[in-house]
């Protein structure tokens, strides 16, 4: 099978890219990134050769036909966005373009050229919040209703993916995931965030609305579940991808903390950011019942790898600091 990763250069994409290499080697995996500031080409620095790789705008719809028609390729895995909902509110046309122009085109390059399968990755947060003190979850039938422009350019791919399903029958599927923890993540997320800093004895910038919480997912995870649903998932079809473990902000300073042996008196509160949601969880019954995946790493000792991963290699995340577009600590002051 010829397998195209789009945003392949990216967090989630380069460790998909590295699973799919690992676990399917009889495949050709084509990768697609434009290396926008958080691509970057030294996560994949250890495959050169097990993979080939294409700079390009998946807005380009001509340039994406050719990629899939040059390559022969089966299956699309979308992983190309923008997805910094901080940068999202300095910088919204740049995530409409990505997130909603960016996938109709690539949709489009698939329908023209024509693949087995378009798999899109979406997130939890299109779906708006959830209140703290409720059990509620999303499910794979519960209405958008996105908050911020990041959500809201993720909802509008999705739509346009469903659409050209809908419209033009190009076999998709979609997976809507929580959030991602792991190597190679980008240093403006928060666990590498809170890790670089506190490995450099800085201080932690927490949300003042710390009891918010998010539910997390080792990124191997994640691509676990990807490969099932390539492989079982019903055309047409959602699938979400969560493990039900929520923590808040507080909670992850002090994983991190504890981790490196900081004290907590690095901790330091920032003003919230405009539309900060307050919780998000998905329902993932459909995925364990339908497709038999589940999660197989806990979050403590996920979260312990990490943090070990990022002292082990400040050369990789050294030169990335000050490529981050926003800076959290002092982006919302008035």
């Amino acid at each position: 099978m010829n397998i195209l990763v789009t945003g392949g250069a990216g967090f989630i994409g380069s460790n998909f890219t590295r699973y799919w290499i690992e676990h399917h080697a009889d495949d050709r995996v084509v990768v697609v990134d434009a290396l926008t500031y958080a691509g970057n080409l030294e996560n994949l620095a250890d495959l050169e050769g097990a993979y080939t790789f294409v700079q390009g705008d998946i807005v380009d719809t001509a340039q994406m036909a050719d990629v899939l028609r040059d390559n022969a390729i089966d299956v699309v895995v979308n992983f190309a966005a923008e997805s910094h909902n901080s940068y999202a509110i300095v910088n919204p046309g740049a995530f409409a373009r990505t997130n909603a122009l960016g996938t109709q085109a690539l949709c489009e390059a698939a329908r023209r050229v024509g693949v087995a399968r378009f798999h899109h990755i979406s997130t939890c947060e299109v779906y708006g919040d959830l209140p703290l003190d409720t059990d509620e979850m999303f499910n794979e039938s519960t209405p958008y209703r996105p908050r911020t422009p990041y959500n809201a350019s993720k909802a509008a791919g999705d739509h346009f993916v469903r659409a050209y399903y809908e419209t033009f029958e190009l076999p998709i599927t979609i997976t809507n995931c929580a959030n991602n923890y792991g190597r190679f993540q980008f240093p403006e997320k928060v666990i590498p965030l809170f890790t670089t800093k506190a490995l450099n004895d800085e201080s932690l910038p927490l949300y003042a609305s710390t009891l918010n919480r998010r539910e997390w997912i080792h990124v191997l995870d994640h691509c676990r579940a990807i490969e099932r649903v390539l492989a079982d998932g019903k055309v047409g079809d959602t699938y979400h991808v969560g493990t039900g473990v929520e923590k808040s902000i507080e909670e992850i300073a002090d994983g991190v903390l504890a981790a490196l042996g900081k004290p907590s008196s690095l901790k330091t509160i920032v003003p919230d950011r405009p539309g900060h949601d307050r919780r998000y969880v998905l329902d993932w019954t459909k995925i364990q019942r339908e497709l038999g995946w589940q999660p197989e790493v806990g979050f403590e000792a996920g979260l312990a790898e990490t943090v070990e991963w990022y002292a082990a290699n400040r050369a990789w995340w050294e030169p990335l600091r000050d490529r981050a577009p926003v800076v959290e600590e002092s982006a919302w002051a008035r």
